[in-house]
């Protein structure tokens, strides 16, 4: 593997992950979501997770992710606070969340 590729493997993954609640929803999809941030970033390779919300659209909130590599990503994604999270959510967005994955360029 040439090295380019090599810290390609190793580079840390980003994630932007957008969420829209419903108008009468948006207290209690913040609270949610806000309890998901302190024990995330208590979690193994988590380098970055903040959950922003927009300045134009209260409705809508993004957290923006950095996490060491695509395993620990994979095990925050299957861990038990963020798996209770998600069966919540469900009730108070307006559509399914939009997550994308990115690794860096340049």
């Amino acid at each position: 593997m040439s090295e380019q590729a090599s810290s390609a493997v190793h580079a840390p993954i980003r994630v932007v992950a957008r969420v829209v609640a419903q108008p009468q929803a948006v207290t209690q999809l913040h609270n949610l979501l806000v309890t998901l941030v302190a024990e995330t970033r208590q979690e193994v390779g988590c380098l970055q997770y903040d959950l922003l919300r927009n300045l134009d659209d209260p409705t809508e909130f993004t957290f923006v992710e950095t996490w060491a590599s695509v395993a620990d990503l994979e095990r925050h994604l299957n861990a038990p606070h963020l798996q209770a999270a998600l069966a919540q959510i469900p009730h108070w967005v307006a559509a399914g969340p939009d997550i994308r994955r990115y690794q860096q360029v340049v």
